[in-house]
């Protein structure tokens, strides 16, 4: 059975039974805890939470997930996969376990005729709580498992919680026999492999509070209304219903397995490591196309850099396959066939080309960093070998993997192919290093409570969800419902306090979407304070950072909640015209130039989106164009509410890092020229916006692009101040302003031809000295050395020194030592030449030793510094001895 019809089948199914199909959310998450959607309860999680009311009483879905973890993993065991889809059945105070227990039975033991997985119920085992008798007695009753086949089992197997305070409860796994060829029998205690465990049934029935690990917290009491959250791995359903041994063998990757197989000229199945390579290019490609689609784009940071390192380590693996072509346009198409039967997004050329361009410049970069890299440490091993070394440091290992990107195990193996080991004890530390402050980082960002949010949810569930009125007003008549510092509630907050205020209105717009918040005030009897940010920490809750600036603020106040009605203004332009600018680069560049970033703020917006290679100057003065005559045009701006399936049809387009609704707000600017998900704040026409102005252009990673422009009356001042820099230009060239470009580029041409005659100059002159510095060399015991002191021009020392080891008799050993003073501090420069190499001089070695080890180079030319000009007479007057006793 396929895997797009388990798909189908699982929803139908629960369909059929009163639930609502839920479409899965885009992989990128806006949990603040998360990069990405990591198991199939991440979108339901403020309905099982409580944070908000949910809106349906059960619902399915089947949701895309991605789990970076255990990415060495992927390969190497039948399990890992950095891409899965999770399918699962949710209720939400409506069933438990009873029904939860039946539903799973039934769709996993039905027979494939009547929309059943047909999986043979002799061959099912189950796990249980130690402590949930009640799970043990319905898996007998609605199965009729023996007990031997009920395994109970201990919290760190079969007790659920999200690692924080918050629901938690006793969980059931299902688990398939798949047969003795695969391990020992005894049930999923004894062998996970042979077992697969396919299905987790989650009964959400009691509140846990603070502690770590599977068990070190305790139980606070029942939750009011326990849930339900199950799921069942599609991949591994794929795998017991195909009969293959892996993941990596069913329907959806074994053919992009095979085709980088028939690329590499190898066979699956015949090596052991060949394989591990082809499971991770199936699996990596796979993955890199599905992130890519939900509008993930290569970076250094976060979930771009997640990204970046899937697509290099998809191309590593083709290289160590023995393929060194570009291997992605080959292999791209394969995953995008067999995915489009359950995202059929992905087969629409739009969505596609953009998909393919991005991974393509990605691969074409790494190839590039692959060869920079590759030089790098030939010159990092020659250097060692100078040196009589063997061992390259783990730091310059780490230097390789951290700036360049280069992978440790080619490292590994490319030193070894030139004799030399690599210190991985060293190299592992480093990391150890950088994974901590990772995890730090990640903690930091768990942890982090945005606008005390630590002490919010009780808000929450005490008030309700604040009255948004940023569409409606800029200015309400308030009541302060809570006030917060960084330890949570406060009674008061004085003159001078910066702390979180929660209001049961709000006319505040607050940051999303790519807008910035609104600044404003509260003020009320003897009080004022600033409103400094907008947030939203918990779905429905509105929160504002103040400044108190004059007065006491207390819980239960009555304030006036007044938005700056300048900085909205800004706020909308900005707004408007981001939506503007994105319509027009679509209309010059066309449909795939679509937003992957934004950001906005009065008088500023700037946009990001997929170019390989840059704007020329035409491209760019005609999308700044465009978007002005659109302005001139006056385009009405509207919005509405439509489903989101009547949104999709309409052809609005959604940004991808956003989470929508069953309802979305569409806004149009001149119809269907720009039509766009969005909840931000805009002008009524076109023409409010004032200017829109370019002020940048430049690179944000491989094949993405950004776009800065200032906006509104900053737009006009921009303008301005590029008129009047041109006027000077015009008065101090004393020429019209049409001709400003051709006498710049005639001023530039001169200094060029002036800055050639002073090099050429300059060579003539370090020639004719180097000759004169090389008649004086001194014999060192049977070694010329000839020592000289260069001007304080940047670079002389080292085109001195080169120039006088040449004029040396090549057939003598020569060694040369010339110093240089710049503001102050001395830098020496060695040469060697190649008669004195072979005896055993090294120009790195002797630069060690003048300074202290301070300095670095080749045997045959090195450069050091950090000493005081004072130093340098002595250093170079101590060389023919060095050199005597070497």
């Amino acid at each position: 059975m396929r895997t797009a019809e388990i798909r189908s089948r699982f929803l139908d199914f629960f369909a059929e039974r009163g639930h609502t199909v839920v479409p899965s959310a885009p992989l990128p998450t806006p949990d603040p805890t998360l990069l990405f959607v990591n198991a199939g309860m991440v979108p339901f999680k403020p309905y099982l939470t409580g944070e908000s009311a949910p809106p349906w009483p059960r619902a399915t879905s089947v949701q895309k997930c991605v789990r970076t973890l255990d990415i060495e993993e992927v390969g190497r065991t039948t399990r890992h996969g950095s891409f899965f889809q999770m399918s699962g059945n949710f209720s939400f105070g409506d069933y438990f376990k009873p029904e939860a227990v039946a539903l799973a039975w039934e769709l996993a033991t039905s027979p494939v005729a009547d929309g059943g997985l047909g999986l043979d119920p002799d061959r099912i085992w189950v796990t249980v709580h130690r402590t949930d008798a009640e799970t043990r007695e319905l898996w007998r009753r609605t199965a009729g498992l023996p007990d031997e086949r009920i395994v109970a089992r201990g919290d760190e197997d079969n007790f659920w919680s999200m690692g924080v305070p918050g629901p938690c409860g006793p969980c059931s796994e299902l688990y398939y026999d798949r047969g003795p060829h695969l391990g020992r029998a005894g049930g999923p205690a004894v062998d996970e492999d042979r077992y697969m465990e396919f299905w987790n049934l989650v009964f959400m029935s009691h509140e846990r509070g603070e502690g770590g690990g599977k068990s070190g917290y305790p139980i606070l009491g029942e939750l009011p209304r326990p849930n339900i959250d199950t799921g069942m791995g599609l991949e591994r359903m794929a795998t017991l219903l195909q009969g293959v041994d892996n993941l990596y063998e069913t329907d959806e990757l074994r053919p992009i397995l095979d085709r980088a197989a028939a690329l590499a000229g190898v066979r699956y199945g015949a090596d052991r490591e060949a394989d591990v390579s082809l499971r991770v290019v199936a699996d990596h490609v796979r993955t890199a196309l599905m992130l890519l689609a939900d509008g993930t784009t290569p970076g250094n940071e976060g979930r771009g850099y997640v990204l970046r390192r899937i697509l290099r380590r998809a191309v590593r693996a083709m290289r160590q396959l023995g393929y060194a072509e570009p291997a992605l346009p080959a292999l791209l198409p394969v995953a995008r066939d067999r995915m489009a039967d359950g995202y059929p997004e992905l087969a629409r050329a739009l969505t596609y080309d953009r998909i393919a361009d991005q991974a393509h410049g990605e691969e074409e970069a790494f190839r590039a960093t692959l060869r920079q890299g590759t030089t790098v440490l030939d010159t990092a091993v020659a250097d060692l070998k100078a040196h009589g070394g063997r061992t390259l440091a783990g730091a310059q290992a780490f230097r390789l993997h951290d700036t360049y990107g280069f992978p440790i195990d080619l490292t590994l193996e490319m030193a070894a192919e030139q004799g030399v080991e690599v210190d991985r004890d060293g190299f592992a530390a480093l990391m150890r290093d950088q994974r901590e402050r990772a995890r730090e980082d990640a903690r930091a960002r768990k942890s982090g409570t945005t606008h005390g949010s630590s002490g919010l949810r009780p808000v929450l569930e005490a008030h309700g969800p604040t009255e948004w009125l940023a569409w409606e007003t800029l200015q309400t008549t308030s009541r302060v419902l809570a006030l917060l510092g960084p330890g949570g509630p406060l009674p008061v907050a004085h003159e001078g306090d910066l702390v979180t205020v929660v209001l049961d209105r709000t006319p505040f717009y607050a940051r999303s979407g790519g807008q910035e918040s609104d600044a404003g005030h509260l003020t009320g009897p003897s009080m004022a304070a600033e409103v400094v940010d907008v947030q939203r920490p918990l779905p429905g809750l509105v929160t504002h950072q103040v400044r108190v600036t004059a007065g006491e603020l207390a819980p239960d106040r009555v304030v006036q909640a007044a938005v700056d009605p300048e900085w909205r203004l800004g706020a909308r332009q900005a707004h408007s015209g981001t939506h503007v600018l994105h319509a027009a680069l679509r209309e010059v560049l066309g449909p795939t130039a679509l937003q992957s970033g934004s950001y906005n703020r009065p008088g500023y917006l700037r946009l990001d989106f997929p170019l390989r290679g840059g704007l020329s100057p035409a491209r760019r003065s005609e999308i700044e164009e465009t978007a002005n005559r659109a302005l001139r045009r006056d385009l009405p701006v509207t919005a509405r509410w439509m489903t989101l399936p009547e949104a999709e049809q309409l052809g609005a387009l959604a940004l991808f890092d956003e989470t929508y609704g069953e309802r979305v707000r569409v806004v149009e600017i001149g119809g269907a020229w720009s039509r766009e998900l969005c909840g931000g704040t805009h002008v009524e026409h076109a023409a409010q916006i004032g200017t829109l102005a370019l002020t940048a252009e430049t690179s944000v990673g491989a094949g993405l692009r950004r776009l800065e422009a200032a906006v509104g009356i900053e737009g006009f001042g921009y303008l301005a101040r590029e008129r009047d820099l041109v006027s000077r230009l015009a008065e101090q060239l004393q020429a019209p302003r049409a001709e400003i470009p051709d006498r710049v580029g005639a001023l530039l041409d001169r200094l060029k031809t002036a800055e050639r005659e002073n090099k050429r100059l300059r060579q003539r002159a370090t020639a004719a000295r180097a000759a004169e510095i090389a008649d004086g060399a001194v014999d060192a015991g049977g070694v010329l050395v000839a020592v000289a002191t260069a001007t304080d021009e940047t670079g002389e020392a080292r085109a001195l020194a080169t120039a006088v080891r040449d004029r040396l008799p090549a057939r003598r050993p020569g060694v040369v030592a010339v110093g240089q003073v710049t503001n102050g501090t001395a830098t020496l420069v060695t040469a060697v030449n190649a008669a004195a190499e072979e005896q055993g001089h090294s120009a790195a070695h002797l630069v060690a030793q003048l300074l202290q080890g301070r300095g670095g180079g080749t045997a045959r030319l090195a450069q050091g510094g950090g000493v005081t000009a004072t130093r340098l007479p002595s250093l170079l007057a101590s060389v023919p001895g060095l050199v005597a006793t070497a």
